[in-house]
């Protein structure tokens, strides 16, 4: 089962909630001239996936699938989707296609830079790298210039099966997730580094309208604000102890 609903216009979540692990598995799709999908999602989620995707287009017309990191939630379907959609190419920076995604994919991927941004239609999507946020040497996020939704893969993860969209209350969610999660299977899941501080200035000064975020809730508001309120979350929660 799956949950479909429209964030920012032409934007769609799709959700799958996992009561086993209290968890919700967010995908985006871009509805436009050229579709992009956001997470290619878990394998054994493809049948779901496809059948939302349905809901609004021809799921053989999407044509770019994106991700910020190598993993199963993020790209364990992608080569499902490549095989449906035959004009279909993943997109994704230049470290991940060259230690993961040249290897695994059907097709070579369309690797980008900060530096160049990709047209779907209406909208443009800038790649924008965020090395080990919120994992990996491969991260990165998509950021749509048009509309100014920031795609933020697992930043904000929220616990639960959270309604579509808030507007308030997210900032305390995403605290609370990180400090019920230290000490549990997925402790550690996002490393902090000299570097992660830096990284959500650099987000935050794209000054996004939408937060498409992969766990739980997506959030529409002052994304600016919200980033640099996740900075300081992140430094208190996973920073290192004062001495």
């Amino acid at each position: 089962m799956f949950n479909l609903s429209e964030i920012a216009p032409d934007v769609y979540r799709i959700s799958v909630f996992v009561p086993q692990i209290n968890l919700a598995f967010n995908h985006f799709l871009v509805n436009d001239e050229e579709p992009l999908l956001f997470h290619a999602g878990l394998r054994g989620m493809f049948p779901a996936l496809r059948e939302a995707v349905a809901k609004v287009i021809d799921p053989a017309t999407i044509r770019y699938i994106g991700f910020s990191h190598f993993e199963s939630d993020e790209c364990g379907g992608l080569n499902e989707w490549l095989q449906l959609a035959p004009q279909s190419q993943a997109v994704c920076g230049l470290v991940g296609a060259m230690v993961s995604v040249n290897d695994f994919a059907l097709r070579a991927p369309k690797a980008l830079t900060s530096s160049e941004t990709l047209n779907t239609g209406k909208y443009r999507f800038r790649f924008l790298p965020t090395p080990h946020l919120p994992h990996g040497w491969d991260a990165g996020l998509l950021f749509e210039e048009t509309g100014k939704t920031l795609f933020c893969s697992d930043l904000f993860t929220q616990g639960g099966d959270r309604e579509p969209l808030a507007t308030s209350g997210f900032i305390e969610r995403c605290r609370e997730d990180l400090i019920t999660g230290e000490g549990g299977p997925f402790s550690g899941a996002t490393p902090y580094t000299h570097h992660t501080g830096a990284i959500l200035k650099t987000l935050a000064g794209y000054q996004p309208q939408t937060l498409a975020v992969m766990h739980g809730s997506s959030y529409s508001g002052n994304g600016e604000r919200a980033l640099t309120d996740l900075a300081t979350v992140l430094r208190e929660v996973l920073g290192p102890a004062e001495s």
